[in-house]
């Protein structure tokens, strides 16, 4: 596998061959918080457990991990993928649910089990994915971050928290730690000293990237949250770090349903062209494919 050292924040790790590639649908998702917000589905927001701040460049190593994932044949920075703005036309005050299954009773965990039928992704990542674009609606209702593009993140990362045999539980975890390289200063990887104690990655001696969203330690510490609402950040844990990754892309207000901005915060996550365009491509293909299951 190939690895390129310029990459920013957050580290990819390699993933398990791609599952076929699809998308999803503004009026789909847009139904959907319509409805949360007719059930007063889930009040109080979601907590976070850091401040936001601005991100800090750091240096990463990334090995693509997607290597059966089509880069898109588009110009960085040209258009943002289908339907970035998945939630529509719906009302800013609607809250995020709790990120937890439960099948039939309510519209997320019933649209995920739909999206899932029509995008290869289980059920338990999209909860995540659609909770964290939900959250950021209500947090920073201008960045207008998508599922379907954190999706595309999570599939390059983890597979959608799957790599390396791993099963996602309902709770939300890999059945095994996702833990990326050491981050030693081997060929082709770029040298980071420990900065968590191996508390998240197991590592006292230098850093690796960890969880679904692949997050170094030191990043983590700054954008941690706590998207399913059990007063713990976890890095391991899909829904935090799916919140915490949207929090980080959608750093200074940035708008991630337009061109320019989408492709912004994916080169701030890991500034490589090549993996834009493969997340470009799989957050398109993922959001056209719910649409077509209209």
């Amino acid at each position: 596998m190939r690895t390129t050292p310029e990459n920013d924040e957050l580290v990819a790790d390699p993933a398990t061959p791609a599952p076929p590639r699809r998308g999803v649908g503004a009026a789909v998702l847009g139904r959907l918080v319509i409805v949360l917000a007719v059930l007063g589905l889930a009040g109080g927001g979601v907590w976070l457990v850091t401040k936001a701040s601005a991100p800090v460049a750091s240096p990463t190593t990334m090995e693509i991990p997607a290597l059966q994932v089509k880069a898109a044949d588009v110009k960085p920075g040209s258009v943002a993928p289908v339907n970035a703005t998945v939630a529509g036309g719906a009302t800013q005050q609607t809250t995020p649910q709790q990120a937890q299954p439960k099948p039939g009773k309510d519209p997320l965990a019933a649209w995920s089990d739909r999206a899932a039928q029509a995008t290869g992704i289980p059920a338990r990542a999209l909860l995540a994915y659609g909770n964290a674009e939900l959250a950021m609606r209500q947090m920073q209702p201008n960045c207008k971050v998508s599922w379907a593009t954190l999706a595309g993140i999570g599939r390059i990362e983890s597979n959608h928290g799957q790599y390396g045999g791993a099963v996602l539980g309902q709770d939300g975890r890999p059945s095994k730690p996702i833990i990326g390289v050491p981050l030693d200063g081997s060929p082709g990887v770029k040298a980071i000293g420990d900065t968590d104690g191996g508390q998240f990655d197991g590592d006292p001696a230098v850093d690796r990237a960890v969880g679904p969203m692949q997050f170094i330690p030191s990043t983590w510490r700054r954008y941690a949250a706590d998207g399913n609402r059990d007063g713990v950040g976890d890095p391991q844990q899909i829904d935090d770090a799916t919140l915490a990754a949207a929090r980080y892309l959608c750093v200074n207000n940035r708008d991630m349903s337009a061109a320019s901005g989408w492709w912004q915060g994916i080169l701030s996550y890991n500034n490589s062209t090549e993996y834009a365009q493969k997340v470009f491509g799989l957050a398109d293909d993922y959001a056209k494919a719910v649409a077509a299951t209209k």
